[in-house]
């Protein structure tokens, strides 16, 4: 299990109360369901994009993205302007 810092943006900060924390995980998608226990951060979670040490995950399935050890994961929801 690879352990590393995920980081909220925006509303994500918002919702998580925090702007990083610590996590351990496999995958994006197994990160994803370990951080969806608030009902606010799990409605911005669903509309988000995420980096993975830079690398946007686009339309991948979460399931199969690994995460290596020591991994960024960034959490970007929707930003609003232009």
């Amino acid at each position: 299990m690879a352990s590393g810092t995920v980081r909220y943006w925006a509303a994500a900060k918002d919702a998580a109360g925090v702007a990083e924390e610590p996590f351990e995980a496999e995958t994006l998608g197994e990160l994803i369901r370990r951080i969806s226990g608030n009902p606010e951060l799990k409605r911005v979670l669903r509309r988000s994009s995420f980096l993975v040490n830079g690398a946007p995950a686009g339309t991948r399935d979460p399931g199969t993205i690994r995460l290596p050890e020591g991994a960024v994961v960034e959490v970007l929801p929707p930003f609003a302007g232009g």
